[in-house]
C-alpha cells in the first residue's frame, strides 16, 4: 500500500496492492503503519458508517459545526465519485474542491481531515461507501451545503437522480461561510 498527498491540504489517498489468486483477490485496505507515516493516527478512528446509494444519487455535501471530523472514505461495492470541499478559512486550499473515483476494483481510500465538506455520487447501479470517522456522529452538529452550489460549480458526472430531503434543502456556501471561522478556526 502506498499513501500519496491529495489535492486538498491534509488529504491522503491510500492506494492498496491487489493480489489476484485462484479464489479472486486479496487486498489490504488499511495499514496503520502506512497511515501513521502519512500523518493519520489510525487509533483515532472511533466509528464506521456505511451507506448504500443508487446510481445517480448524491449524498452531501456534509460537514460538522463543532470543529468537524476526519474521515477515511472507501467504496466497498460499486463505484462513486467522491467530492471534498476545503472549508477551513486558514487552509491554503480554502474553497477548493477535489474529486476522486473510489470503487471496488482499485480499493483506494481517501483521508479527509476535519473542516472539509464531503459528498459523493453513485456511478454504479448501487454503491456502498464506508466512512471511518475520528469523532462519534452527533446529529445536532451535522449540517450540509448545497451539492449544486454555483460558487463551487462541482461537475457531477451523472445527472442527479436522487438526493436526500435534508441535502436538497441545504443552504448555499455563501450562507454558512460567515460561520466557518467559528466552526474550524480563523486564519492562522
Amino acid at each position: 500500500m502506498k499513501a500519496v498527498a491529495g489535492v486538498l491540504y491534509g488529504t491522503i489517498v491510500f492506494e492498496p496492492t491487489r493480489n489476484q489468486d485462484d479464489l479472486g483477490f486479496v487486498s489490504c485496505t488499511f495499514d496503520a503503519e502506512v497511515a501513521f507515516t502519512a500523518g493519520l493516527e489510525g487509533r483515532d478512528l472511533v466509528q464506521e458508517i456505511q451507506t448504500r446509494t443508487r446510481r445517480g444519487g448524491v449524498r452531501g455535501l456534509h460537514l460538522r459545526t463543532d470543529g468537524g471530523d476526519g474521515r477515511l472514505v472507501r467504496c466497498t461495492n460499486g463505484a462513486v465519485v467522491d467530492v471534498a470541499v476545503d472549508l477551513r478559512p486558514w487552509s491554503p486550499t480554502y474553497r477548493l474542491w477535489m474529486t476522486l473515483v473510489l470503487d471496488d476494483i482499485d480499493h483506494r481510500s481517501v483521508w479527509l481531515p476535519a473542516g472539509l465538506a464531503h459528498g459523493y455520487q453513485a456511478l454504479s447501479a448501487t454503491a456502498d461507501v464506508c466512512c471511518r470517522v475520528n469523532r462519534i456522529q452527533r446529529p445536532e452538529h451535522e449540517t450540509a451545503i448545497r451539492y449544486d452550489d454555483p460558487d463551487l460549480a462541482i461537475p457531477w458526472p451523472l445527472p442527479v437522480r436522487f438526493i436526500d430531503v435534508r441535502d436538497e434543502s441545504a443552504p448555499a456556501l455563501a450562507v454558512v461561510e460567515p460561520m466557518l471561522s467559528d466552526w474550524f478556526g480563523a486564519l492562522r
